[in-house]
């Protein structure tokens, strides 16, 4: 199982003298040029805008000139470690002029990345995937008692034509529902 923030939180830490701005976005599709550009507008005069994303089991990571692997890893590992995805974590960072070694950059990295997420409303993420229907006029009311817990997309032509977005793992049910009313219904899955 995996999880995703409910809301976008910022949290911002100073250590010794460097402030850590810590931003985590729930991501909806992978934008994330535009949203470091956001944030680069947000904040300007930074030194860092280190980060890192999980976006349907996808992953990547930047130090941003930070020393390799003391920024992006460390951001990561910490979504990993809370089975976060369709998250981006930017920790944006302006130098406070004491330099924190490599050791004490991972430590300020994933600090005060954990705390911010311990700080976020974490709730079960759910994949949607949506389903099509055209069918007939006859089969309408068997077709909305099955749905009748879904918002629906209706277009009512020569055929009844539906959008679900359902969540992925109950769309094989409904769709075993729907088939055993009768074969005339036309099924088109759509991630």
């Amino acid at each position: 199982m995996n999880y995703t923030i409910k809301e976008n939180v910022i949290k911002e830490y100073v250590i010794n003298k460097s402030k850590f701005i810590v931003c985590l976005i729930k991501l909806n599709k992978l934008d994330i040029n535009n949203e470091l550009n956001e944030l680069k507008k947000n904040y300007k005069g930074a030194n860092h805008y280190c980060y890192a994303y999980i976006f349907k089991n996808y992953e990547k990571c930047s130090d941003d000139g930070e020393p390799s692997g003391t920024a992006g890893i460390p951001i990561l590992n910490v979504l990993k470690k809370n089975n976060l995805n369709n998250v981006l974590c930017v920790v944006v960072r302006y130098f406070g002029g004491i330099k924190l070694g490599a050791g004490g950059l991972v430590r300020a990295y994933s600090n005060t990345v954990s705390e911010t997420i311990r700080e976020s409303i974490i709730i079960e993420n759910i994949e949607y995937k949506t389903l099509k229907l055209e069918f007939s006029y006859d089969s309408l009311k068997d077709i909305e008692y099955i749905l009748r817990d879904f918002e629906i997309q209706k277009s009512f032509n020569e055929k009844i034509n539906f959008k679900i977005n359902i969540d992925s793992n109950k769309i094989n049910e409904i769709i075993n529902k729907i088939n055993n009313i009768n074969n005339d219904i036309k099924i088109t899955k759509e991630d």
